[in-house]
């Protein structure tokens, strides 16, 4: 099970894929914590999530956790399960007011980085860490022995 996990193919290219996805993540994450009000807990209550004393830093700490796992490329494809349901409850919660509100193009404008985050998770969830990924080395390690 554990080499279906980090099994990945040789391309060099997905670390540009994981660099955008993982620092982003990363960077959102901090985010939460350092501008709860704003970013964090403030937000979701905002938007009417519910519990979101709780709900903000616990995405808060996925989106940390798995943004570093993505940019090291450890469990690759494990890591951007999560990050894939952010992004859709984020899309989902935010962006159908939005659409409501504003028109089509608004939201589209708007929900630019949404969908980039929602298709580089996609991309790594499909093809994994790439060659430059610690589950590269992991794989490499594992048929050798």
């Amino acid at each position: 099970m554990f080499q279906k996990i980090i099994k990945t193919d040789n391309s060099g290219s997905t670390i540009i894929i994981r660099i955008m996805v993982g620092a982003v993540f990363l960077s959102e994450g901090i985010q939460k914590f350092l501008f709860d009000d704003k970013l964090g807990s403030g937000r979701f209550e905002k938007i009417g999530l519910p519990n979101p004393k709780f709900l903000g830093p616990f995405v808060g700490s996925f989106e940390i956790t798995c943004g570093i796992l993505v940019l090291v490329g450890l469990c690759t494809r494990l890591s951007a399960i999560p990050l894939l349901i952010i992004m859709l409850v984020a899309m989902a919660t935010t962006k159908t007011q939005l659409y409501i509100d504003n028109g089509f193009w608004s939201m589209l404008h708007d929900s630019r980085t949404d969908w980039a985050m929602f298709l580089g998770s996609i991309f790594l969830i499909v093809k994994g860490g790439g060659r430059w990924s610690l589950d590269q080395s992991l794989w490499n390690q594992n048929k050798s022995l």
